[in-house]
């Protein structure tokens, strides 16, 4: 059952008004940006007793602005689009990355954010880290209802999504939701085809993460001076996994800032996340080469593989 909001009044769900500077690179024709559309969707998975409050952002008619335009017309002449499933991190909202967010649709995508209902701020007796065994199951089912409404002949989500090029990303305990989800033979959702691991790590006491022939893509992204989750977890999966993968290390970044707000990390890891999905999502020329243009920033960054 698929519940809409109309207006949003969902506490760290609602447009941010501040921009990274980052900047996103082109839409899905590789011209000028797209403005960014936004609604709020609730999906309730009753065969899992779970509901997931939703933000999606889409590539919308008219220019570029600083803050999404609620059920603003999509650019569906330009589509259909990729879709990339974000996943937050733990007792956080999707809210503080809406710049890097924001950037990917800017990009010539639909970017789609659920809200984990048991790792979020209010969440009811307050964030339960034990539930992450259950977010990759989450990150399926949202795949599965975005393809279900762009299946649909009415709709803003209308014919708006290429159904056959999806994306996971993810940041800390997202990263890990999103690393089972693309990689895990547990969780495996075959129609993943690129991952974006942002400080993400296996999920604590599972297994079965074994990077069968055939993965997708993986971009692991680490700040060097990431306290939280230590390099060496992503070190450790990066190992394990299959070509292509790349790593871009954040020359003495930290866990979070990077992600939201934190410049010039924030703006490196919208340039080279763009360009990695346009090459694996989208195949454009040139694309590989530029994901070591944007990776290999002097004391700031560093990409290798």
């Amino acid at each position: 059952m698929v519940f809409w909001f109309g207006v949003i009044a969902l506490a760290g769900a609602g447009p941010a008004a501040a921009t990274s500077g980052g900047g996103g690179l082109g839409t899905a024709r590789g011209s000028q940006r797209s403005g960014v559309g936004e609604i709020v969707v609730n999906y309730a998975d009753h065969r899992r007793g779970r509901s997931l409050t939703t933000v999606i952002r889409y590539p919308a008619a008219g220019n570029p602005a600083h803050t999404d335009v609620l059920s603003a017309p999509p650019a569906r002449s330009s589509g259909p689009f990729p879709l990339v499933v974000f996943a937050h991190g733990y007792n956080i909202t999707p809210n503080p990355y809406a710049p890097l967010l924001r950037a990917w649709v800017q990009a010539g995508y639909v970017v789609v954010a659920p809200i984990f209902p048991y790792t979020n701020p209010a969440a009811p007796g307050g964030p339960n880290e034990s539930d992450l065994v259950n977010q990759p199951g989450d990150v399926s089912f949202v795949i599965s209802q975005l393809r279900i409404a762009s299946s649909q002949h009415h709709g803003i989500l209308s014919r708006l999504i290429d159904k056959e090029q999806i994306a996971v990303s993810g940041q800390s305990d997202g990263g890990s939701t999103a690393l089972a989800a693309a990689y895990n033979v547990n969780y495996l959702d075959h129609r993943i085809r690129a991952a974006m691991i942002l400080s993400g790590a296996y999920i604590p006491g599972v297994g079965g993460y074994d990077f069968p022939a055939g993965s997708p893509p993986l971009l692991a992204v680490q700040g060097t001076a990431d306290t939280t989750n230590n390099p060496g977890n992503t070190y450790h999966y990066f190992g394990s996994a299959r070509s292509p993968k790349f790593l871009l290390s954040l020359l003495g970044a930290p866990h979070l800032g990077p992600y939201t707000n934190q410049q010039p990390y924030l703006g490196i890891v919208e340039r080279e996340t763009i360009a990695f999905l346009n090459r694996y999502l989208k195949q454009q020329p040139g694309a590989r080469g530029r994901m070591w243009k944007y990776g290999d920033v002097p004391n700031q960054a560093s990409l290798s593989t």
